[in-house]
């Protein structure tokens, strides 16, 4: 019989008896393993949820086009009272637009726009509320607003302020229903307008409806509203994302010397872009990472604890046992692998229990409120990492201490 062979024997005889011991006191077993499934749970369940509120959080940042910088007259992220502070600002004019078109040489397309809310009706249909956007032609690069079906406002369309609009998807659809929208004309705000084009499904954005919207030439949008000075913001898309800071430095000196900045005073404008975004949801989910972290350290810790006392008070009463085996032959070695197999299936009967009900609570919670949940491929390294990490930690003393147990002194034992 070679070496090998008796190894894999040994380890496996210390798997049988291990198994045997947790399942000749399963009321304890299963005590014992409930906090390792209290701690996974709650561990695994709050990861699922803040991976999926993580996927479409990307998804909808997704959604403002990629590599874009938005000039504005306020900052996306204000702190305290500092909104009294922007308000003062100058508006944004068609001025800056122009001039950035004319000078920056790292932007691949710049595209003023101005927005507000019209009524769209269409015979006896009506869609309220919808948001009213006047652009140009390079709104359709800025945005990445590609029509389903028509084609998007040109040159010509926004130069000669031509009566033509391309609606969002979801406007199309209340107001056509099964027709075909294109050439159709519809009133906006009470002013008719020729459909040349349906852009395609885009979904929510911060709960705000992407689809809902129609877009016509800018002059025209200022003949319809009356809004002919300011301009709500400049969507600038830069040539290549890895020229977005250099892009930024460009912008922001072109646009202090069209607004005539002074020097050593700060912006009278604000430079958004998506990372500002990103950077603000990370630090609202590192709190809750934190809060995960802690809970399920916690539970852990307390089931790790149940774990290496159960195993104490089981060397105890199977000293005599412990004994036996010696006697006939069994080394330090098997001892240790028998008690740490104990630990190491406790652990993984809790964890495997946690993994699911996560799964199942995550899902629970997704489908009966507005947050999403991901069970992604590596919570199952998350779980094996528990097992590893709890089952040897906690496990190690009560085997080490049976595996140094005197055999005669061991066989005495009462």
């Amino acid at each position: 019989m070679s070496r090998l062979y008796r190894t894999a024997l040994s380890l496996w005889e210390g798997v049988r008896i291990a198994v045997d011991a947790l399942m000749a006191y399963k009321l304890r077993t299963v005590l014992t393993t409930l906090g390792i499934v209290i701690g996974v749970t709650t561990v695994v369940t709050i990861v699922a949820l803040v991976e999926g509120l993580n996927h479409a959080f990307t998804r909808e940042i997704s959604q403002l086009g990629t590599a874009t910088l938005y000039v504005e007259k306020f900052p996306w992220i204000m702190k305290g009272n500092s909104f009294w502070i922007y308000r003062n600002r100058r508006d944004i004019t068609m001025k800056e637009a122009l001039a950035i078109r004319k000078y920056a040489t790292l932007v691949e397309a710049v595209a003023p726009t101005v927005a507000t809310t019209r009524d769209v009706k269409y015979r006896n249909r009506r869609v309220s509320g919808v948001r009213l956007l006047g652009t140009d032609e390079n709104y359709m690069v800025t945005s990445n607003a590609v029509p389903e079906i028509g084609r998007f406002l040109t040159p010509n369309d926004v130069s000669h302020r031509r009566a033509v609009c391309v609606l969002g998807w979801e406007v199309a659809e209340k107001l056509f229903k099964n027709e075909d929208p294109i050439g159709k004309r519809v009133k906006v705000g009470g002013y008719p307008v020729r459909v040349i084009g349906v852009l395609a499904k885009k979904g929510k954005m911060f709960d705000f409806n992407l689809d809902t919207y129609v877009v016509v030439p800018i002059g025209l949008f200022r003949k319809i509203t009356g809004i002919h000075r300011r301009v709500d913001q400049i969507e600038v898309k830069v040539k290549d994302p890895a020229l977005m800071e250099d892009a930024r430095y460009e912008l922001e000196g072109i646009l202090r010397r069209v607004r005539k900045v002074p020097p050593g005073a700060k912006n009278d404008f604000a430079i958004n872009e998506q990372s500002m975004l990103m950077q603000t949801y990370k630090n609202l989910t590192t709190s809750l990472w934190a809060v995960a972290i802690g809970v399920g350290s916690i539970s852990l810790l307390v089931g790790g604890i149940g774990i290496m006392n159960i195993l104490l008070v089981s060397v105890t009463e199977r000293t005599r046992e412990i004994g036996i085996r010696k006697a006939v032959g069994a080394k330090n070695r098997d001892i240790l692998w028998q008690f740490l197999v104990e630990s190491m299936f406790i652990v993984s009967l809790g964890v495997l229990i946690g993994i699911g009900l996560a799964i199942l609570l995550a899902k629970l919670i997704a489908s009966m409120t507005p947050i999403p949940a991901a069970i992604t491929g590596w919570i199952v390294a998350l779980g094996i990492g528990f097992v590893l990490t709890i089952g040897l930690v906690f496990g190690i003393y009560p085997a080490s201490r049976a595996a140094r147990l005197n055999p005669i002194e061991s066989l005495r034992y009462e």
